[in-house]
């Protein structure tokens, strides 16, 4: 199976890595690219946008985290972390900043290449590429899965994270229907066995944050303790 047309950055500076990296994309067919540092990656952005980066967090000249929150603000790059360090703050936080999924080193390269996969087929499925559904409207709110932004009624716009947008339209097509999370993680297309179920509790954080007057009392994603969560609206989809 290949993957032609996708283009991966694999942003890490232990050469022997990188290669291990590159070798088991290029032969599932990916296109790839290494960078050595943050900031090599950062000007190479000017050239050519890569679907997916693969980051170190352990950078020469700066924490991978950073970079992560960086590309929050270009939705259609999708990011995973490769790191060794395996502490949950450490997970939380880079899935809070915006990333799409937590690899702890040493990985199998096989595994890379299937997480690889399920971000790219979850973001596919996320901009509306598969679907005609790509606009949604509920109570004077527009998501675009086609851009990945959400416009508030008063015409405010903000960018959402892949991560982001993938939650929201699974709540929105499942609107005033109880999910718990792993209806959550199935919709989404998430492993349970290699990821934990606490980063859809992060990216329904951040959601909340963006939609609602008052994050704890919410209006639309509410939390039905013991159960799941709903998301109470009426949805048009153009």
């Amino acid at each position: 199976m290949t993957e032609a047309g996708h283009y991966i950055a694999v942003i890490e500076d232990d050469r022997d890595i990188a290669d291990i990296l590159e070798a088991a994309l290029q032969r599932a067919g990916y296109e790839t690219e290494s960078f050595d540092s943050g900031a090599s990656f950062i000007r190479a952005l000017a050239r050519r946008e890569p679907d997916l980066c693969l980051i170190d967090l352990s950078l020469p000249d700066r924490d991978g985290l950073s970079i992560v929150a960086e590309l929050r603000d270009r939705p259609r790059i999708a990011s995973i972390i490769v790191s060794g360090r395996d502490e949950i703050g450490t997970k939380l936080i880079g899935l809070e900043l915006g990333a799409d999924d937590y690899i702890v080193k040493p990985f199998d390269d096989k595994e890379i290449v299937a997480r690889v996969r399920s971000v790219l087929r979850r973001l596919k499925g996320i901009s509306g590429q598969d679907t005609k559904r790509r606009v949604a409207r509920f109570a004077g709110w527009t998501a675009d899965f086609g851009t990945f932004e959400l416009i508030s009624p008063a015409g405010e716009r903000s960018s959402l994270s892949g991560g982001e947008a993938g939650v929201l339209r699974v709540f929105l097509e499942s609107a005033n229907r109880l999910l718990n999370r792993a209806d959550l993680m199935d919709r989404l297309g998430i492993d349970a066995d290699t990821n934990f179920d606490r980063s859809i509790d992060v990216r329904i954080s951040r959601l909340r944050a963006k939609l609602e007057e008052d994050p704890r009392n919410p209006r639309f994603i509410k939390t039905v303790y013991g159960a799941g969560y709903l998301m109470v609206a009426q949805v048009e989809w153009s």
